[in-house]
């Protein structure tokens, strides 16, 4: 599986505000070139934090697009795919539609009650956290990115928040990394950053620019991942 990032920050690396309230950083040219990167991918993945604050709906903004992936056999859009590790992903939340297919990961802490209430909303549930070497109440995202390469999904985009995309980098999951940053500056030491999670001590993750694109009033940089 190919597992591209993307994100939108401030000058000063910041997602949203110290209040996690979100703040649009670009504009439509970015907004497209999102849309390019999802229409390109097989899934879209969140992290469940971001399902309960913003209730995306994670579908592709051009019909156009659609059309493409219809007239190509694939399906009009990507899969969603949730990281939840207990479940929390409200059954009313417009990520559980019918407009895609919903996975949804999760840790083995999920009772198999609340299991049956996600899929009776439309969601998929993938349990991948029994190793207890990450604990019951932790998804195994190597695990569970295997299952969802079994699925069918060889090129999977993250969307975020800061939470899940530190724990790809930590998993060594990631292959690329595309950010934009924004003529802006949020500001605040709570305020959520591009990596959050413990973060690193050694080993650090490294990247490789490979292109840089001026959209709107900022800047697109895309990174590669580097093999250690």
């Amino acid at each position: 599986m190919h597992v591209v990032v993307n994100a939108a920050q401030s000058v000063d690396g910041k997602l949203a505000t110290c209040r996690r309230e979100q703040l649009r950083i670009s504009g439509p040219e970015d907004f497209d070139r999102v849309d390019r990167v999802r229409a390109a991918a097989d899934a879209v993945l969140v992290g469940v934090g971001t399902v309960i604050a913003d209730d995306p709906h994670l579908t592709l903004d051009e019909e156009d697009r659609r059309v493409n992936r219809l007239t190509a056999g694939r399906s009009g859009n990507p899969a969603r795919v949730v990281l939840d590790s207990t479940g929390r992903t409200p059954t009313d939340a417009r990520i559980l539609d019918d407009a895609a297919t919903t996975y949804l990961l999760v840790s083995a802490a999920t009772t198999a009650d609340r299991r049956a209430e996600l899929e009776a909303a439309g969601a998929e549930v993938i349990v991948a956290g029994d190793d207890a070497d990450i604990g019951a109440d932790r998804v195994d995202l190597e695990d569970g990115f295997a299952t969802l390469a079994d699925r069918g999904i060889d090129r999977l985009m993250i969307e975020g928040g800061g939470e899940v995309i530190f724990s790809c980098f930590e998993a060594r999951l990631v292959d690329e990394l595309h950010v934009y940053v924004g003529s802006l500056v949020i500001g605040g030491r709570d305020a959520p950053t591009l990596a959050d999670g413990d973060g690193f001590t050694d080993e650090l993750p490294r990247l490789k620019l490979t292109d840089t694109e001026r959209l709107d009033d900022g800047i697109v940089l895309s990174y590669e991942a580097l093999d250690e």
